[in-house]
């Protein structure tokens, strides 16, 4: 699904124009986006949280010119959905 996937759902469902449905996802995107920025970690009931994990520190290689190099220790954002969204899924999403 896409973002104007997403845009148009809430547009047919809520009676919205889709203008103003696409404003909504784009402000709560930059909502969360800011927050985890920031430092912030975002919990939304019932449906996930958006976290800040830390990588370690550790050696890679650049294959085209067999060199190691060191990778600092960084942060990348994260999901981690609630179980009740996580047994949703378990049980209604076919393993293919």
């Amino acid at each position: 699904m896409t973002k104007a996937e997403i845009v148009t759902n809430i547009s047919n469902k809520l009676g919205v124009e889709k203008n103003d449905a696409q404003e909504i996802v784009n402000h709560f995107m930059k909502e969360v986006r800011g927050a985890l920025e920031s430092g912030e970690n975002v919990y939304l009931r019932g449906f996930g949280s958006f976290v800040i994990k830390t990588r370690k520190a550790k050696k890679g290689r650049n294959i085209s010119k067999n060199v190691t190099i060191d990778i600092p220790a960084h942060n990348i954002p994260s999901f981690k959905p609630s179980k009740d969204f996580l047994d949703e899924v378990k049980t209604k999403v076919a393993v293919e």
